[in-house]
Formats: C-alpha cells, structure tokens, sequence
C-alpha cells in the first residue's frame, strides 16, 4: 500500500520533521530537481525556510558514460573521483571537454528553472537537502559532495522514502539523514506514492517564485 498519495503529502510530512528548523535565519532548502521541488516546496512553506534547487550533473566516464568520474553542480561546484579517473586513466583533456558538456547543459537547466535569479548562498548555512525519494542514493551522494564546496555549516538529508540500507549509508556522510520510510522489500521511490507522475519543468519554476513570494513578505 502507497505511503503517500503524492509530493505534496510527503512533503507536508517531512515537513513535520524537521520542526526544529522553523523560524531560522541560518536555515536554507534545496530540493533536487525535478521531482523533489514539490517536496522541498511544503518543507519550505512550513519553516518559512528560503528554497532553491540544486542541479547535479553526472560525469561519465566517456565510452562508459554510466560509471561516475565525477559530478558538477549548481555554483559552478565540480567534484573528481580521482580513483576512477586513475584506474580508467582518463586524460585531464577528457575530463575538461565532459565538464563543459554537462556544464552547458546544468546551465540551461538552472535558466529554466531561476530565470535571472541568483542562486542563494549557502556558506555558513544550515542546508536541508530534499528528495521525493531514495533508491541507490547515487544522486544524493553527488550533490552532498558538491554541496560540501559550498562550505554549509550542516547538511541535513531529507526524504519521504528509500531503502533502510542507502539511508545508512549516507548518515555517514552528512549530519543528519531523515528518512520517513524505509519499505522491506523496496520496490523503487515510485511504490511509495499513490500519484508519482512526472513533474515539469513548470512547476519547478512556479513552485520556486512561490517560495521566494513567500519567504519575501
């Protein structure tokens, strides 16, 4: 049976989680987009918390573009796996020609969905990082790394669903990891919700002017 019946709920749930955070100047909300805006959006709407996303781009190894040498990220963040790169000898020149390909592309993405807003700063902050889910946690464990060159004070993982043996895994990497459920055996985010369809593009950008409507007055 779904945990949820759609972002929307999950995120007024999460939100009720992370209470401790409502009313906080040093306090910052960044969904991943696409599908967890809608999520971040309610945390948002219940802390009164400034939201932003953050846009992560995979580097592939090229010829084997699934396999991870890195990743970039909003801010002009970009994190080397430099074991990877050492045992798949990618030349420098490789790295530098993938980096500009997926840099063009998070640009184009972060214009889509900011328009000609800056990003927030999140130095010296508190950052709450909301997903609608967790599966390998492959995503989530880019954007912390990126994230950290950022230099948050804290970061603080947070989602509705994922498997108990991912959301381990990252306590170890960030400050506090809330995972509302943990479903045995896990079927993947979408078994957690009633209504997982797509979200677009457009509501991302509707959802983060209504944020910033919101945390403006």
């Amino acid at each position: 049976m779904s945990e949820f019946a759609d972002r929307t709920d999950a995120g007024r749930r999460l939100a009720q989680e992370l209470s401790e955070y409502e009313d906080r100047e040093d306090t910052v909300v960044l969904g991943l987009p696409r599908g967890g805006v809608p999520v971040a959006f309610e945390v948002t709407r219940k802390l009164e918390a400034p939201l932003d996303v953050f846009v992560v781009r995979k580097l592939g190894v090229p010829g084997n573009p699934e396999l991870a040498m890195g990743a970039i990220a909003s801010g002009g963040v970009r994190v080397v796996n430099e074991e990877v790169v050492s045992s798949t000898r990618i030349s420098d020149q490789q790295i530098e020609r993938v980096s500009q390909e997926e840099r063009e592309k998070l640009e184009r993405r972060e214009q889509t969905y900011r328009g000609a807003r800056p990003g927030l700063s999140l130095e010296g902050k508190v950052v709450l990082l909301v997903d609608d889910g967790l599966a390998t946690g492959a995503t989530m464990r880019a954007a912390i790394n990126a994230l950290r060159e950022h230099r948050p004070r804290e970061i603080v993982v947070a989602v509705p669903t994922g498997p108990a043996e991912t959301c381990s895994e990252l306590e170890g990497m960030v400050d506090e990891v809330i995972c509302l459920t943990t479903p045995s055996p896990f079927f993947g985010v979408g078994g957690s919700y009633q209504d997982f369809s797509q979200t677009t593009d457009e509501e991302v950008r509707d959802l983060l002017e209504r944020a910033d409507e919101l945390t403006s007055t």
